[in-house]
């Protein structure tokens, strides 16, 4: 199995949580701090391609920064260039952690999906 890449929040709860979920099951993983080390735009058009999300599930909807820029009346009008490149200016707007495995890619910490893919 190839290491997973984590891209978390040290502040972050959901991150704390889904980390510990990881020790527990003994899987390697290496984190990436998401703030200090954003995602690229290049590496989201090719997370976002490979994990067969829709785009809005990248997106961090709870967090502070998509509350004050108004990106729920924003973003269905923008193309998904635009939306890629808006999510790479700041790793504070992408949903966390975001799980880059093999062959997939999760965005956020449900357990039983993480079982599904992980496990």
């Amino acid at each position: 199995m190839k290491e997973l890449t984590i891209l978390c929040y040290s502040k972050c709860s959901t991150c704390k949580k889904a980390l510990a979920w990881l020790d527990a099951h003994e899987i390697p993983y290496t984190t990436r701090p998401i703030k200090e080390e954003h995602p690229s735009e290049e590496e989201l058009k090719t997370w976002y391609q490979k994990s067969g999300l829709p785009l809005k599930r990248f997106f961090n909807t709870s967090g502070q920064l998509y509350k004050s820029m108004q990106l729920k009346d924003k973003l269905p009008t923008m193309s998904e260039e635009e939306q890629i490149a808006l999510l790479s200016t700041d790793g504070m707007l992408v949903k966390r952690p975001l799980v880059i495995g093999e062959n997939y890619v999760l965005t956020g910490f449900k357990e039983k999906e993480w079982e599904e893919k992980i496990l």
